[in-house]
């Protein structure tokens, strides 16, 4: 059943500039269709120039004495500030923020794919908040984390750029990246070439953007089991070798027959 819609009571938005009638002060000083100063004249006389030209006598600044009119085409003065302001806006960039969390203790693989989320991040040129996060005792040794940040600031040093230095929080300690110019502009490259490792971990890293949260997931593919509900290869070859490393039974003696066999009826002797 469709969810009906609610009234909206709100008023429709108008237009709130004056235009030719609306314009209801005595007297304005009136700028002609070429840009030009007309002077100060009656607000009738005005408009009465206006529609001579067969435009419109548009108030551009109310506060002013007396406030200035133009005379323009305002349908035409309208769809030109609309383009203007579609082409703003397409022009504009969004800056997005992304975070990536560390611990003080972290191993160097999960560093290496950790630095390549963030290299991830930076080369589609969003912000990068990085985190540092005590747990416990941890935090009464602070210089852990600046370590670790200084540490990431050094590696990353040709593709980002620090906007906020490390700052504690609380229990955490933060620092704010944004790509370099060379990224923005498209021309950045590395100046020393990855090597396996870095390469590994950032694959690692764009893999596991992709991974959905939830559920669990076989650790191997052989552990999937095939179509239709039959026995994954696993389990057939399982059963294949301990079919082969079974005991095979010694031959049974074949059984005798049950039915014995009758002799034949002899005839009596004669009497």
């Amino acid at each position: 059943m469709p969810v009906p819609r609610r009234f909206d009571r709100r008023p429709p938005e108008r237009d709130t500039t004056r235009v030719n009638d609306r314009i209801r002060v005595p007297e304005v000083r009136v700028i002609d269709e070429n840009g030009n100063q007309a002077g100060v004249m009656r607000t009738e006389d005005a408009l009465r120039y206006a529609q001579s030209k067969d435009l419109d006598l548009v108030e551009v600044a109310a506060t002013a004495r007396p406030p200035v009119c133009r005379v323009l085409d305002y349908s035409k003065y309208k769809y030109e500030q609309a383009q203007k302001k579609k082409v703003a806006k397409k022009h504009q960039t969004q800056v997005v923020t992304r975070e990536i969390k560390f611990r003080p203790k972290i191993a160097d693989h999960d560093y290496a794919t950790k630095k390549g989320h963030v290299i991830r991040f930076l080369k589609g040129k969003d912000k990068v908040k990085v985190t540092i996060m005590f747990r416990g005792r941890e935090v009464t040794h602070p210089e852990r984390g600046r370590d670790l940040l200084e540490r990431l600031v050094i590696d990353l040093d040709d593709i980002c750029q620090v906007d906020q230095r490390p700052s504690l929080e609380g229990r955490n300690m933060t620092m704010m990246l944004s790509p370099s110019k060379e990224v923005i502009n498209g021309t950045w490259a590395p100046k020393v070439p990855p090597t396996a490792e870095e390469l590994a971990a950032e694959a690692e890293a764009d893999d596991n953007a992709g991974i959905v949260v939830g559920g669990e997931a076989p650790t191997h593919p052989d552990d999937v089991p095939g179509e239709d509900g039959d026995a994954s290869p696993a389990e057939v070859e399982a059963e294949s070798e301990a079919e082969a490393e079974a005991p095979v039974a010694a031959d049974a003696p074949e059984e005798e027959s049950s039915t014995a066999e009758v002799p034949e009826a002899q005839d009596a002797p004669a009497s």
